[in-house]
């Protein structure tokens, strides 16, 4: 099957749709089988409402109202734990729990078929909202990422939770880890990735229940959570929907405002960002942070990674509504990209703004000594398939100008993160690059001359770009070059969990968004990292980022993403950083047309 894209798009939509849904509740777990009950005991999970009412509202200028209805499910005895991988794109998505025997961890296969992709348990959640006279006015089922925004239910309860802060939805992600720490709480709400629903004002009772297949898998009792609904509506025209939209920006998101919130690295969304939509993260501060400790067991989460050491995660903020997010982003369009507040919605890899890591901090100095590339762990960059693909104005808007835009990541496999400093002599307008190496203890072994990084002051960059990372190519059928991405030059930023299957995979890395991460114009130095089972995601969109295809003839191509092209940086393999992308290019001069064939099972374009 392939999926066709005709429409001239000023500014494709890249980011993918997270899942989330309400949750369970209580009881012991209980296996498939007599056999696995008696061996092998899983959480005890409850749905939990924080309240037994809320009050939802219903914007006028919004398409309805979105049922944030105050719900939680709770994990006790264990974790609810699933690792959620595929071997390769020709093989379907496969779930494992986790569930212990005489306290030691097993592994056990859920049923083929129960998840689709990386998002969440599809269909998890059963949700019915009837009005005062007793009649059904919504009957729905959604997903449910157990990664969604989470907090401690009880003091006694681990401090943070080793889980990653949300499900993956770039579709060509490889490995995913969720779960549910005991003694905590994962809020049941998706934010803007679910459907709204049209409601007059007035009073409802919400009943939340969960699938029976998801019962009898997980050992869940059936009883469903009510919730009493009361829906006011409102008009962005009033003044305190407008002072509330300001106050947030001033007080959550003050210093970093860039127009396409975590979109993508500054306001023109080059970074695809693919989060649910809560509240956006405040800018990261300065301090210092040492960067890199000794690495974790692998897929553990449980102890500090390379990269780990921003201390305790807090729990879920209230959300923002989704209508202000919108305001923001239209007074951002009206004030500048800087101006405070413009940057709303979410962040890669989290669910709800809670998350905030501080900035990297670079070496105090130039390395000095010999240069030296030592026998431990390296990085192994590989890429995936480009995806977001369709044909775009470039902006310019200029008649009989086509290009084709795409989405490109770049992802770290490890077993050690990509560690890359920039050293700034007086006056000179570059930095020297260098690559660090680190043994088993995180201490610093070894570093190599790695290129340079430029300063970048353009619009949507206004950061120091480390040269040389990827290159995109649009190749002929016979695999020769058409047209070359301008393109070489990035910011690093973890906006994706490609695997966090893979040994030593980060699970909480840090810049998973650009603020502050690579720089300013007056920095002296600065350090860039590319963590283990991350990947960055770059949105070719703009003229000079996209291919231009106006003299491009019709017909079979491939886009090729092509990481460390000049072999600078020091991998464990160099022999699988190149990814192609079939597209068949059709159409009219100014009425260009791509057709996207599916890469084995991702039939995404």
């Amino acid at each position: 099957m392939t999926t066709t894209r005709t429409t001239r798009l000023r500014r494709p939509l890249l980011a993918g749709t997270t899942a989330v849904a309400a949750m369970a509740v209580t009881a012991g777990f209980m296996a498939a089988s007599p056999e696995q009950a008696t061996a092998a005991t899983g959480p005890k999970l409850s749905l939990v409402a924080a309240t037994g009412s809320v009050t939802l509202t219903s914007w006028k200028e919004e398409p309805g109202v979105y049922l944030d209805l105050g719900t939680y499910l709770t994990a006790e005895g264990t974790p609810l734990e699933l690792k959620v991988t595929r071997k390769s794109y020709k093989d379907p998505v496969v779930v494992t729990q986790t569930v212990y025997e005489g306290g030691k961890a097993k592994s056990k296969v859920l049923p083929q078929g129960t998840v689709k992709d990386f998002s969440g348990l599809p269909g998890f959640a059963e949700i019915t909202l009837t009005d005062k006279a007793g009649k059904k006015v919504v009957s729905r089922t959604e997903s449910f990422c157990p990664n969604n925004a989470s907090g401690r239910i009880r003091p006694d309860a681990p401090s943070t939770s080793k889980y990653p802060e949300s499900c993956p939805t770039n579709p060509f992600t490889l490995g995913s880890v969720w779960g549910v720490e005991k003694g905590w709480a994962s809020n049941t709400y998706a934010g803007s990735y679910t459907q709204p629903v049209k409601l007059a004002a007035g009073t409802y009772t919400a009943k939340v229940g969960v699938a029976k297949k998801y019962r009898d898998l997980f050992g869940i009792a059936d009883k469903p959570a009510t919730v009493k609904v009361t829906v006011q509506e409102r008009s962005w025209e009033e003044g305190n929907g407008l002072a509330a939209a300001r106050s947030a920006a001033a007080g959550e998101h003050a210093g970093h405002g860039t127009a396409g919130g975590h979109a993508g690295h500054g306001t023109a969304g080059e970074h695809a960002g693919h989060g649910a939509a809560h509240q956006a993260p405040a800018g990261h501060a300065h301090g210092p942070v040492k960067p890199v400790q000794a690495g974790a067991p692998e897929t553990s989460g449980a102890t500090p990674s390379y990269n780990v050491g921003h201390g305790p995660l807090k729990a879920a903020p209230p959300a923002l509504p989704w209508a202000l997010k919108k305001q923001q982003a239209a007074l951002a369009g009206a004030q500048g990209a800087d101006a405070a507040g413009a940057r709303t919605g979410d962040a890669t890899g989290q669910t709800d703004g809670s998350r905030k890591a501080p900035a990297l901090t670079p070496a105090a100095k130039r390395p000095t000594g010999k240069a030296s590339v030592p026998d431990v762990p390296k990085p192994d960059l590989r890429s995936l398939p480009a995806y977001g693909i369709t044909i775009s104005d470039g902006t310019e808007n200029i008649p009989g100008k086509d290009y084709l835009a795409f989405s490109a990541n770049v992802w770290n496999a490890g077993p050690a993160q990509l560690v890359v400093d920039g050293f700034r002599s007086p006056g000179k307008a570059k930095m020297d690059a260098y690559q660090y190496f680190y043994d088993a203890k995180g201490k610093q072994v070894g570093y190599t001359p790695t290129g340079t990084m430029e300063w970048d002051p353009r619009p949507g960059h206004v950061h120091w770009h480390f040269t040389d990372f990827a290159s995109y190519r649009l190749l002929k059928a016979d695999k020769k070059e058409a047209v070359r991405s301008g393109k070489e030059a990035f910011c690093l930023a973890n906006t994706d969990a490609v695997d966090y299957t893979v040994k030593n995979a980060n699970w909480h890395p840090f810049n998973t968004d650009l603020a502050t991460a690579c720089g300013q114009e007056n920095s002296i130095s600065v350090r860039e990292v590319l963590d283990v089972g991350s990947g960055d995601t770059y949105t070719q969109d703009l003229p000079g980022q996209s291919f231009d295809i106006t003299d491009v003839p019709n017909g079979t191509y491939y886009i090729q993403v092509l990481a460390n092209p000049a072999k600078r940086l020091k991998e464990t393999n160099l022999d699988n950083n190149s990814a192609l992308r079939k597209v068949v290019l059709g159409g009219k001069p100014g009425k260009r047309t791509v057709t996207v064939p599916a890469h084995d099972l991702v039939d995404a374009n």
